[in-house]
């Protein structure tokens, strides 16, 4: 293995950067890729989220940009907007020597207009998620004639989720002789297939995943609704015993939003994100090692190198959709031989996600009963009586004496008033226990198959879906069986692919439909499975009765039997499509 990357033979510049960043020994994924990609190799890594790979190919392809041409040379493609942000982010560090180096950094959820204009400057390296790119190809605003090298960052992923016709396209779009590196957790027979097609004499590198040790940890988890989280955290945060705490939320809005709630109820908070800026970051950092603050709420990427000997707790707010990040997150806690804890914060919705990581892990998930009313106020008294025993009386004693004489005010009453007055910044009485799931059915169950229900025929109470008695009128009963309609496509359960011929649901009488619009699209990592599977699972409409589905870059339009009671149309108000809540609705455009 390499020593140091001073052996690597990385250009200057590039070096530079390194030495500013504290990179010294290359990891071996890193060790392993950055030879065979300086010398112009295509190459297939099998390596998990975490041993570096975005330095693995970095690194070496930023060293082949002529930065004289404002022209795409090198193209990044990433499954989500958090990833091909976080790889931007880490080119830039990487090429911040680099003079003239520009980096765009292309996805959904984002307006189209100043991605275009930042093309139209020019730059030498696009990051980008594949439906966002199909969009710049589509338009015009891109060409890939002067590719050099395609990275695919996390390429199961990618085509897990759908975009392997995307995938196809783009790089069907850039030059033969382009340098290629895939990298990839799992070689499914995709995988496979891509490579054959679109990759020539490949070197490839395995790197196994570091060894997953959680055996310190106590691990904890409540099943909470999405509602009631904030005020289930302040509670865990109550019961459990540390003295610096991490805690896990999905987007930087949430890190803000969680931390003012947090120092509202007593604690002592920061928001840690993408936004904060590195003076900021060491500063918060600091504070966290030396007491004068006590809890940090984080992204993923902001965490990354935070390790703190303090921190005993480590809270998941939002449940990591993949166990290794899981397993990264609670790593916070329990290091060098101690002992910590880690609380896991979970929806109904996402038990199936619990089921997944203790898989991993190999390791329960005890469920944790949430403290109560009482428990929480007998604490929260416990507490101000040992500050109260430890507090320096002999000073105030004549204060209190004038006060209470002042005031006419017994001892007692006075005693009474200032705790009233304690009580308006830090009350001792805790309100209404906040409603929770009940734990139905096993832990583990994975969402159902989107299409199984129509497979199987489900023949026990069901609810019908009836547009009324008059005669003339269509009747939409759910226990009628899908495979009873001539002609009607079936779909094989093992198909895990969302192909975009297959997006496009077979045509129903549109008569009998009206179109709805859905606020999940493809740069959600939303597929024709997931929308079938919310409506047939939430609403007990067989899948037969679900018409076209068009998914577009940020919403969805599904065509949907006319008539759906409101009460319906509310309950889909509730529903989540990859962790987005879908907001069903008519659609006034009609798709």
């Amino acid at each position: 293995m390499t020593a140091t990357f001073t052996e690597l033979s990385l250009p200057q510049p590039i070096m530079q950067a390194l030495d500013d960043l504290g990179f010294v020994t290359p990891s071996p994924i890193q060790a392993s890729c950055i030879p065979l990609l300086l010398e112009g190799r295509d190459v297939l890594g099998i390596a998990q989220t975490g041993t570096g790979k975005t330095a693995a190919f970095g690194l070496p392809l930023l060293a082949g940009i002529d930065t004289r041409q404002g022209v795409p040379q090198l193209l990044v493609l990433a499954p989500t907007r958090e990833l091909a942000q976080q790889v931007a982010a880490a080119l830039v560090d990487f090429g911040r020597h680099m003079t003239g180096l520009k980096v765009v950094t292309l996805y959904g959820g984002s307006p189209f207009g100043p991605q275009r204009n930042d093309l139209r400057r020019g730059a030498q390296v696009v990051v980008a998620t594949p439906g966002r790119m199909i969009d710049h190809l589509d338009r015009g605003s891109l060409t890939l004639d002067t590719i050099q090298a395609v990275v695919l960052d996390e390429a199961d992923e990618m085509l897990r989720m759908g975009f392997i016709e995307d995938v196809e396209r783009i790089l069907g779009e850039t030059p033969d002789d382009r340098q290629t590196a895939l990298f990839s957790a799992t070689l499914p027979p995709m995988i496979r297939n891509l490579v054959a097609k679109f990759m020539g004499d490949y070197q490839e590198v395995k790197v196994s995943a570091p060894a997953q040790t959680v055996d310190r940890i106590t691990q904890k988890g409540i099943m909470v609704f999405e509602e009631h989280k904030p005020a289930v955290l302040t509670r865990v945060l109550e019961a459990e015993e540390f003295d610096a705490a991490i805690i896990f939320a999905r987007t930087k809005d949430a890190t803000v939003t969680l931390a003012e709630h947090l120092n509202q109820n007593g604690f002592k908070a920061t928001a840690m994100n993408g936004d904060l800026g590195q003076k900021e970051r060491e500063a918060a950092v600091e504070a966290l090692k030396d007491g004068r603050l006590d809890i940090v709420v984080a992204t993923d990427v902001a965490a990354r190198g935070l390790d703190v000997e303090r921190i005993g707790l480590v809270v998941n707010y939002d449940i990591p959709r993949e166990p290794d990040a899981y397993v990264h997150r609670i790593g916070r806690t329990g290091r060098a031989g101690r002992t910590g804890t880690a609380v896991l914060l979970y929806t109904p919705r996402e038990r199936f996600l619990l089921g997944r990581i203790e898989k991993v892990t190999r390791q329960k998930v005890d469920a944790m009963e949430l403290p109560g009313s009482d428990a929480i106020f007998e604490r929260r008294l416990g507490k101000l009586k040992e500050n109260l025993a430890a507090a320096d009386r002999d000073e105030r004693l004549a204060l209190v004496a004038r006060l209470g004489e002042e005031l006419e005010l017994s001892p007692a009453e006075l005693a009474a008033s200032l705790l009233a007055v304690l009580e308006n910044h830090l009350p001792l009485a805790v309100g209404a226990d906040p409603k929770m799931p009940s734990d139905r059915g096993p832990r583990d169950d994975r969402p159902r198959r989107e299409f199984d229900r129509d497979r199987r025929g489900n023949d026990r109470g069901e609810r019908r879906f009836d547009r009324g008695e008059r005669s003339g009128e269509r009747r939409f009963d759910r226990n009628e069986r899908s495979g009873e309609r001539s002609g009607e496509r079936r779909f094989d359960r093992n198909d895990e692919r969302p192909r975009r011929d297959r997006a496009e649901r077979p045509e129903r009488n549109n008569a009998d439909m009206e179109a709805y619009r859905l606020d999940v699209g493809r740069s959600h990592g939303a597929t024709p499975r997931h929308i079938v599977g919310a409506i047939a699972n939430e609403a007990k409409i067989s899948s037969k009765y679900i018409g076209q589905i068009k998914i577009h870059d940020e919403h969805s339009v599904v065509m949907l039997p006319k008539g759906m009671p409101k009460d319906i149309e509310r309950q889909f108000q509730r529903v989540f499509i990859c962790s987005r809540p879908m907001k069903l609705r008519l659609d006034s455009n009609n798709g």
